[in-house]
């Protein structure tokens, strides 16, 4: 069966009732796309995780982490900014870190990824920007 991504009034739930967000692929580059979606979701109110192997120290005032399994707190989201092909391992790390959502951003679809998030028990949003779906579902939500 093909995937189908969940209503939008099912969106809307998810992101009110996970506002932890890891973002896998998050560039300390303020002029890439993965910066301004996630500082535009850290000013309405989510606590954004950094992961990227290749950065250190923080970005957007948050410690950079590897990978999601060095995360210790419970993750609600993990938000992807990585290519398609990258995805079923990201999925299996979401699982194995217990992260209720996974969401690959515009642009990224995986139905393997898929298919390892939902047999872990995650709802699984792809090809859909967060921020935009956030403004949109939820638009009053005011900035930080």
């Amino acid at each position: 069966m093909a995937f189908t991504n969940p209503e939008r009034d099912d969106i809307k739930w998810l992101l009110e009732a996970n506002t932890t967000v890891a973002v896998v692929g998050l560039s300390d580059k303020p002029d890439r796309t993965s910066y301004s979606v996630s500082e535009a979701m850290q000013q309405r109110g989510y606590r954004i995780i950094p992961v990227n192997p290749s950065a250190q120290g923080d970005i957007l005032g948050e410690k950079v982490y590897a990978n999601l399994a060095d995360i210790a707190e419970p993750i609600g989201i993990v938000n992807v900014f990585r290519r398609s092909e990258f995805t079923p391992d990201i999925a299996r790390e979401a699982v194995a870190a217990g992260a209720k959502v996974l969401w690959l951003q515009l642009g990224v679809y995986n139905e393997e990824a898929a298919q390892i998030a939902q047999e872990g028990g995650l709802t699984v949003i792809m090809d859909r920007c967060i921020k935009v779906e956030d403004s949109i579902l939820r638009p009053d939500i005011q900035r930080a």
